[in-house]
């Protein structure tokens, strides 16, 4: 143990509202805190905006079970901005992750800066939120550190977007990881193939369910559209490992890009890693790139289209499912997922499924609830810290409820409730805690985000 002296740390900015964390939910929570006029500051430790908008996945759940669309307002705005690019799809109904939204990984990187640079956001990169400065219960600035050194960002209101409650932790949030044995959901490391006959595979799966199963999605499926994605070919993957080889999954997740030959892989499976460890993530991304050269054989041999396909680009990072949940002032539950549950103090819906990548072994289960669920704006309030809002998957969950509000779309509709919650709490000098919830649901509704109307569960 070293002690390391005490020093100055000088203060580089004070702002109305800093935003932890460039991913889904930090770009809209950023957008929308900054939609009147407050001074606000997004922090970003990689060289661009995006995180899992980047990795190449798709975004799933901006349809409900019953097809009506349920993410809108700022998330929406962003899919519209993206598809006057020709870097987004339309939304497309899907049996088995509700819907699916294609998009354009390096043109999010550019939209992002731009509706960010649009709305006066100010963008600070290369930066890693490393501390925090507290009075009291409330944290009133955050530690950086970069090339530049350690200096002091001093902000009103904090939200924390980083995914894995960095900022929480640090102010001293109670957090949990994973099951009741500690294992989290395992990450992937995405990666693109170019040159595949996207054609001859979706026709070959329509054809041949008897070779070509697949899981939940009815083979006929993949008749009808060119954007779609795979889960399934088991007994492609168990013929590949009868005849010898190695391989680190069970399913075949296959996502088409927007280009017509281009193909997203979600197969890599890195166990045992926490994405808060810089040496589990060294050693995830080791293991992901070994993986990666197995899985390209595997689909160059046995799923067809990919006979002449070639590796174009690695994800940047990898794509982390789980790791610290904040314990909230509402912890959400699997109960409350599948009872379709209504909260009066509602400022999301979803209905993406119980999605649990198990932590011990190559499986996956999925669970549906019937229509959709609420997500409650007390899970998105750290217990015990004033001036801080967390949004994204490391809101006040269990093991379990992450599993489902962990995607893209959600996260995006937590970013815009926590934006537009911070900039409430700033402009009546309060913390988010004691702001008007009925006042911040009416904002959403008439910004065009979707809230249901309904007799809410007593609480």
């Amino acid at each position: 143990m070293i002690v390391e002296p005490a020093r100055s740390i000088p203060v580089r900015d004070s702002v109305d509202v800093l935003v932890a964390g460039g991913g889904p939910a930090g770009i809209i929570a950023a957008e929308a805190a900054a939609s009147d006029g407050l001074n606000v500051l997004l922090v970003e430790s990689r060289n661009f905006l995006g995180g899992n908008l980047t990795v190449g996945l798709p975004i799933l759940g901006f349809l409900g079970r019953k097809g009506n669309q349920i993410i809108r307002g700022l998330p929406q705005k962003f899919i519209d901005r993206l598809a006057e690019k020709n870097a987004a799809s339309g939304h497309r109904a899907c049996p088995l992750h509700v819907s699916l939204t294609i998009i354009d990984p390096e043109e999010v990187k550019r939209t992002a800066l731009e509706v960010l640079t649009e709305r006066g956001v100010k963008v600070l990169m290369y930066a890693f939120c490393c501390g925090v400065v507290m009075s009291d219960d409330k944290i009133s600035g955050v530690i950086i550190e970069s090339k530049a050194g350690r200096e002091v960002i001093m902000a009103k209101t904090v939200i924390d977007c980083t995914g894995d409650a960095d900022i929480a932790f640090r102010a001293g949030v109670p957090c949990e990881k994973g099951n009741d044995d500690g294992g989290m959901q395992p990450p992937t490391l995405m990666f693109c193939m170019k040159g595949v006959d996207v054609e001859k595979l979706r026709l070959s799966i329509a054809d041949h369910p008897e070779m070509y199963d697949m899981d939940v999605i009815p083979n006929e499926f993949f008749r009808e559209d060119n954007y779609f994605i795979t889960v399934g070919l088991r007994n492609r993957i168990k013929k590949a490992e009868e005849e010898g080889l190695k391989l680190c999954t069970e399913r075949t997740i296959l996502i088409t890009g927007l280009k017509k030959d281009e193909i997203w892989v979600n197969m890599s499976r890195i166990g045992g890693v926490d994405g808060t460890e810089p040496e589990d993530l060294t050693r995830g991304e080791m293991e992901g790139l070994k993986q990666i050269e197995h899985l390209q054989t595997y689909l160059r041999r046995y799923v067809p289209g990919f006979e002449r396909a070639s590796l174009h680009r690695v994800a940047p990072f990898l794509g982390i499912r789980e790791s610290r949940r904040i314990r909230g002032k509402y912890v959400l539950t699997k109960e409350d997922i599948l009872s379709c549950r209504y909260f009066e103090d509602a400022v999301a819906v979803a209905s993406y499924p119980l999605d649990l990548h198990h932590p011990q072994d190559k499986g996956c289960t999925l669970i549906w609830c019937d229509d959709c669920y609420d997500i409650p704006y007390r899970s998105l309030l750290p217990a015990k810290v004033e001036n801080l809002l967390v949004a994204g998957r490391a809101i006040s969950t269990t093991h379990e409820a992450l599993s489902a509000i962990r995607v893209m779309s959600s996260c995006m509709a937590m970013g815009e409730a926590a934006g537009r919650a911070a900039k409430q709490a700033v402009r009546k000098n309060i913390p988010p805690s004691q702001i008007d919830v009925s006042e911040l649901r009416r904002e959403l509704l008439s910004n065009g985000a979707f809230l249901r109307a309904n007799t809410p569960t007593a609480l």
